[in-house]
């Protein structure tokens, strides 16, 4: 079976909005072995609608060699009750009964259904027990502003299932739901 594993990266003060402003003076070799070891592990993908819009507007473009071959490749599954056809290859459309089809597709995929980028279907994938681990690339800034992973939000106890420091400061932690 498969788990659903979701993949951000935040600041010390919980923002995970707009990385690309704040994120890239901290990526390093060892950031970049995380962020591929995830990829190895990854059967499928799994978004919201607006990252969904994003990235299939840019990554069946690009000329990125290594992040755009995986996701154009990818088996791609987005939440949402607006999109009606998904055009981006590979693609398939969550909706209605969310919880349940996201179940199914656990229960059928062997490895992991990665997921980054939207904080609400973080939220909600915990508050609905489906999000299995979730991996954090903490970096040593305090942003200030923009979306927080966790704003007026129900508690989620979690555990820590592994820590690495890198060179820069980034702690890249690993954690899971806890048992009830």
């Amino acid at each position: 079976m498969g788990k659903i594993v979701s993949n951000f990266f935040i600041a010390l003060d919980g923002v995970v909005e707009s990385p690309d402003k704040w994120h890239f003076p901290y990526f390093n070799d060892e950031m970049g072995a995380a962020v591929g070891q995830g990829m190895e592990t990854a059967e499928a993908f799994l978004m919201g609608r607006r990252l969904y819009d994003e990235w299939a507007a840019y990554w069946p473009q690009s000329d990125d060699d290594t992040f755009a071959p995986f996701i154009n490749g990818a088996t791609k599954y987005v939440v949402s009750d607006t999109l009606t056809e998904a055009t981006w290859n590979n693609t398939t459309v969550v909706s209605g009964d969310v919880a349940a089809q996201l179940t199914k597709i656990k229960e059928s995929t062997e490895g992991d259904i990665a997921m980054s980028g939207s904080a609400t279907l973080v939220r909600w994938l915990l508050a609905n027990g489906l999000l299995d681990e979730l991996h954090l690339l903490i970096h040593p800034i305090a942003v200030g502003h923009g979306q927080r992973l966790f704003e007026d939000t129900p508690t989620h106890p979690l555990r820590l299932v592994r820590s690495t420091t890198f060179q820069t400061g980034v702690l890249h932690t690993v954690y899971a739901p806890a048992e009830s």
